[in-house]
């Protein structure tokens, strides 16, 4: 049986020759580009399970930069045209996933009451769908993880912040998603 979440290779292909026009395969990034990056988070988030539109939404999680990497690779007017390249719904999750500002929203994750959002770009605020919410944890989760296991100062210094962050909202995240963030959060000996 045909794997529904399975991304076809030429869609992938083409989003990542997408990117490649954008400089993502220029920019610097722990573990080499930022392509590379992103390339990996979206493996990450097909091995936990996620649906193809998750998926596209971890590939190009930083096209318009994010609250801890400033350089976009598109400006908030070319929504239309990574709508056009990954789909409406995975577009809107990369918005979300972008536009977040961590400092007003982590806190707010978890708790009694649905989270507000602050977005960054408008200083807005907003209450994602439950569906919403739970691409947003698993993105974070697959991105910080990916960050964490090619640099080690940025992992010893947020890794415990990032499973404080998503501990409360653990249950809105797969199964495998909470099992890699509590494996790669431990704390670590000194070298």
């Amino acid at each position: 049986m045909e794997n529904p979440n399975a991304a076809a290779p030429a869609d992938l292909h083409g989003i990542e020759e997408f990117l490649r026009s954008r400089d993502a395969a220029d920019l610097a990034h722990p573990g080499g580009t930022l392509l590379e990056h992103l390339i990996r988070v979206r493996h990450r988030l097909a091995d936990w399970g996620a649906p193809y539109e998750v998926q596209l939404a971890g590939l190009c999680h930083a096209a318009y930069g994010t609250d801890g990497f400033a350089r976009s690779l598109l400006s908030l007017d070319d929504r239309p045209v990574l709508a056009a390249v990954v789909g409406e719904r995975a577009e809107a999750l990369v918005y979300l996933y972008a536009s977040c500002d961590r400092a007003a929203t982590y806190p707010r994750l978890g708790g009694q009451r649905r989270p507000v959002f602050t977005d960054r770009f408008t200083g807005t605020g907003h209450d994602p769908a439950t569906e919403d919410l739970r691409a947003f944890l698993e993105i974070t989760a697959a991105n910080e993880l990916d960050v964490f296991e090619h640099n080690r100062e940025l992992a010893d210094r947020h890794g415990a912040g990032l499973r404080l962050v998503l501990e409360p909202v653990r249950h809105l995240l797969s199964a495998d998603a909470w099992e890699a963030v509590r494996r790669g959060t431990r704390s670590r000996p000194a070298a």
